[in-house]
């Protein structure tokens, strides 16, 4: 599917292009489009048209930046207004229970940082910001975080576009993995610092 996507992406004009490395990133996380479908993908193709020159390069890390940026803006003040009933109305067939306590056992251990590794996985992308919200995370110290992520993520997924010009299909297969990995070494930590507390409450009844 990602190969697909890929090349429906590529055969686009490139000003629609680069409309869609804003816009898809700005719904990752304010209407949750990340858990169905990844804003990097966008973001990745506009940076191989900034390579060909089709498209400016400086363009490209704007339009990503300000989407990434934007949408979880979006999505953490949703959080805060809406909370718990905005995370029941999402689908149980795209978005598990565990995903979503993974989510949230990120943002109990890490706090703020957790806006920025959230970022490196789709769904977390998607859950953080609007779990951040509801956590009662406030927003001076989600918003320079976030920020922070953005920046960061969008400008190394445009640049790896830009860099890898016409081997996009093999560098997106490697940020999925990549993606796969980091959510697994999250949903890891979060069960070992579950079964610690739990482990420490046990000894202390003793």
């Amino acid at each position: 599917m990602g190969h697909m996507v890929l090349d429906a992406l590529r055969a686009l004009p490139p000003i629609l292009v680069l409309i869609l490395a804003f816009l898809l990133p700005a719904l990752e996380a304010s209407v949750m489009l990340g858990v169905i479908f990844p804003g990097e993908i966008a973001i990745l193709v506009a940076g191989a048209d900034a390579q060909a020159g089709r498209l400016s390069l400086p363009a490209v890390l704007v339009a990503g930046v300000t989407g990434a940026i934007a949408g979880d803006v979006v999505g953490f003040a949703l959080g805060r207004r809406y909370g718990d009933r905005m995370v029941a109305r999402l689908p149980a067939r795209l978005v598990k229970p565990e995903g979503v306590q993974t989510a949230r056992d990120l943002l109990q251990r890490y706090g703020a940082v957790a806006v920025v590794m959230g970022r490196f996985t789709a769904l977390l992308r998607a859950l953080v910001p609007g779990l951040a919200g509801m956590s009662g995370l406030r927003w001076r110290t989600f918003v320079p975080y976030n920020i922070l992520g953005g920046t960061v993520w969008a400008s190394g997924v445009a640049l790896l576009g830009y860099l890898a010009g016409a081997s996009l299909s093999a560098v997106e297969s490697k940020l999925s993995l990549v993606s796969e990995i980091v959510l697994a070494a999250v949903i890891v930590a979060a069960v070992a610092v579950y079964l610690r507390v739990r482990a420490r409450r046990r000894s202390s009844r003793v």
